[in-house]
């Protein structure tokens, strides 16, 4: 069976965070039941429009947590899914109770990420985040107790004033809970955010590459193997869905600002929970706009994305043998070139001399 995705964004938060630039709104509760049940309806249309069997399912936000459990898995209960599909949803630790896990396995949910980015309170200050850590602990206690064995932890590495010491605090508290997967990303500065507008919290280059090489490192010792530039796992815990993505599959895309892939064509749905509530209600398509790829941009695209992954790319698509700037930032195995840990923090810089 050829693998086949499902992204369904959540547009709903309790709080944004300083440094997020998704279509997420605070404001919009009273949105709630519409948008999902437009949701379960648009799923119901591609179903009888020949949807393919979905063999990973991504809830993301937004806050998926946030909103009724049983409206949740109802807009993905039409859909069909392969025996051993892995269905995610991410979720903020403060809103995690025994009784949404157990309503998430009833209805089919067998993996959960967890947005942590720090177990330090000064730091989830700094970016933003309202969550108490203990919750994190908690909530990894309800996730064993739900039978819940396949779990990310996300982390975010670079707020300001954290200093190497703090990001070693939320690295050792991460792993002490001795999680399948990890994810670790750099915060990144976007335009149209809180973060954005305030220069002195802007992280820096250098502080950042030195807390990837800590986790590197870390990680590796716990066992979690690197899979992807910002992802971590337990041999058969990587996230599959994810692993679509990267490896330019094919998806489906539910709800407002979700994106989409089929038929080497990609495609975008309309921003606000409005404009998508009325797209659907009206009985149209919500999607805003799309793109096609030419033949030889979607053939370096390809390569950018395996770059990025232990998969790595063809020796002979970079110029490794000729170019001394890839030196010590790719290593040759056979016909493959893979990014070195040292390359993983210059991975545009190799990007860019794909040919």
């Amino acid at each position: 069976m050829e693998p086949f995705g499902c992204y369904v964004h959540v547009p709903f938060c309790a709080s944004r965070c300083d440094y997020c630039a998704f279509a997420t709104w605070t404001d919009r509760p009273h949105l709630i039941d519409r948008y999902l049940a437009a949701c379960r309806r648009q799923v119901e249309r591609e179903v009888a429009a020949g949807l393919p069997t979905v063999t990973s399912v991504f809830v993301g936000g937004g806050t998926p947590s946030l909103v009724p459990p049983e409206q949740l898995l109802a807009v993905l209960a039409p859909l069909t899914l392969a025996p051993d599909a892995e269905v995610t949803v991410e979720c903020n630790p403060d809103t995690v109770t025994a009784e949404l896990l157990a309503t998430y396995v009833d209805g089919g949910v067998n993996r959960i990420s967890l947005g942590v980015q720090s177990m330090v309170p000064s730091v989830l200050a700094a970016l933003g985040r309202t969550h108490d850590p203990a919750n994190v602990v908690r909530s990894v206690e309800l996730l064993h107790a739900a039978g819940i064995e396949n779990w990310n932890l996300d982390l975010i590495y670079g707020a300001a004033g954290e200093t190497v010491d703090d990001w070693r605090v939320s690295v050792d508290a991460a792993l002490a809970l001795q999680p399948p997967h990890v994810s670790a990303y750099g915060l990144t500065v976007e335009p149209g955010t809180a973060l954005f507008d305030d220069p002195v919290r802007h992280p820096d280059d250098d502080d950042q590459a030195d807390k990837y090489l800590l986790a590197t490192e870390a990680f590796a010792a716990a066992g979690l193997d690197w899979y992807e530039i910002s992802n971590w796992a337990h041999p058969g815990r990587e996230c599959r869905h994810n692993l679509l993505y990267w490896r330019l599959g094919e998806y489906a895309a539910i709800g407002c600002a979700a994106h989409g892939h089929r038929d080497g064509r990609r495609f975008w749905n309309v921003r606000t929970p409005e404009r998508y509530l009325d797209a659907i209600e009206a009985g149209r398509s919500p999607v805003a706009a799309d793109e096609r790829l030419g033949a030889d941009e979607r053939r370096i695209e390809g390569l950018q994305l395996s770059l990025r992954t232990t998969d790595g790319v063809p020796a002979d698509t970079l110029p490794w043998r000729d170019d001394p700037s890839l030196d010590g930032l790719v290593e040759v195995a056979g016909a493959r070139a893979h990014l070195t840990v040292a390359g993983r923090l210059l991975a545009n810089e190799v990007a860019v001399r794909l040919r």
